[in-house]
This record gives structure tokens, sequence and C-alpha cells, in this order.
């Protein structure tokens, strides 16, 4: 088994304007983008890579679209996902309820994945507590009954996302990878996909770079940036 590939789907969910796009860029390249807000149309991508033991674990990030009306295309991208993070804006209680409907989705649709359930802009909350409009105790609860892990991440800050550098990755004996940082992101179970396939293109117009990728019905190629 030396040397062996193995290729993580993970993806985002989560109500438009929650973060979840900040927090694959704060992990992915560890930063911060300060600007206009621009809405992720069908699902973004980005590879994250690393060493487990003897073998190369690819994380394939699929960032869907937080808006209701992208709801239908987002479900085609979470298919045969291994792990999903459910986020939710801890100063917005409605970004919450909308996070159940996602766990529910996935429950129907990919009974085996993992879920993290994952609160974002805590940094908000040192500036003002009063401004927290969801309550620890109740997600911690719900995330016990649907056996999921909870996190609150700040991703302005890095909280609970990049963790403190003190890395011990390893594979599990179950089959599951596992990243043991102080923060959100552990790789779900084994998973081989063409999908994962990336490579960077460039582009004079934009500072950012672009990937071109396989979408997960195997027609065609997308072009799009984080």
């Amino acid at each position: 088994m030396s040397g062996q590939r193995v290729d993580v789907k993970v993806v985002m969910l989560g109500k438009e304007y929650v973060g979840k796009t900040s927090l694959v860029e704060r992990y992915v390249h560890d930063r911060f983008l300060v600007g206009p807000y621009q809405n992720t149309i069908g699902a973004a991508f980005v590879a994250k890579v690393m060493s487990v033991g003897d073998r190369t674990v690819t994380l394939g990030i699929w960032d869907t679209a937080g808006s209701e009306r992208y709801e239908a295309m987002s479900r085609i991208y979470y298919r045969g996902a291994k792990a999903a993070i459910v986020c939710y804006d801890l100063t917005d209680s409605s970004s919450f309820e909308r996070a159940k409907f996602w766990v529910k989705e996935l429950r129907n649709q990919e009974e085996g994945c993992q879920i993290y359930l994952c609160g974002t802009k805590s940094d908000l909350l040192e500036e003002d507590r009063r401004r927290r409009r969801v309550d620890f105790h109740d997600v911690q609860d719900y995330a016990d009954n649907i056996k999921a892990q909870l996190f609150e991440t700040s991703s302005k800050t890095g909280q609970s996302v990049v963790g403190d550098l003190r890395t011990d990755a390893n594979l599990g004996t179950d089959g599951y990878v596992r990243d043991h940082r102080e923060g959100l992101w552990n790789a779900g179970p084994e998973h081989q996909s063409p999908s994962l396939a990336v490579s960077p293109v460039s582009h004079p117009s934009r500072p950012r770079p672009l990937f071109t990728f396989l979408t997960p019905d195997h027609r065609h190629f997308l072009v799009t940036a984080l």
C-alpha cells in the first residue's frame, strides 16, 4: 500500500453569507479576503494535499452556493461526499435553521457522510457577545443527536480553522483519514473520485487562480475561482 493516493470529497453547505468561501480560503490559503461580497454560483472547487504516513491525501473541497435558487444544483455536488461542513452564522438564527435543512438532506441522500457543524464569525462575538443568536448548548445537543462534531470558528482570526500548526496527521486503522489539528478540518473516509482532478490556469484580469475541473456529472469542464 506504499505511496497510495487517497482522495476525499468534502462539501461545504449552508445559507448564503454564512462565510463558507472565507472558511475555505483560511484553511487552504491561510488568508482572509476583505472586499465586496461575491456570490458563489453553482460550486467552486479547490484541492488541499497533505501527507499521511506513506500516503498522499487529497481533500477535494466543493464550496456550494448558499442561495435557495441553487438548491437543486447543490444536491449534485454533495453526491458521493464523505464529509460535509454544514455552516451557520453565529449571529443569524435563521442560518442555523437552514443548516438543519441541509443535515436532513444529507441524511436522506448520503447516509454515510460524516457531518461537521460549523458556527462561523465567532470574532463578532468577541467584539460584542450580545450579537450571538445561536446558543452553543442548543447546537451541541443537536450535534449529539445527529452524531456530528461541532466547531465555532472565525475565518478572520483563524480560530479553530487552521489550528496551531502542531499537526500530527495519520491514517486511522478504521479507514478514516484523521488530521489531528486543534480545529475544524478532519478528512472523512477514504474515497476515490475522478472529479478531484484539478489543474491551475492563468487569467490576466484576475489576481486569484482559476481552476479547471470536471463536474460531478462528468459531462463538461467549468472554470471558476474561489
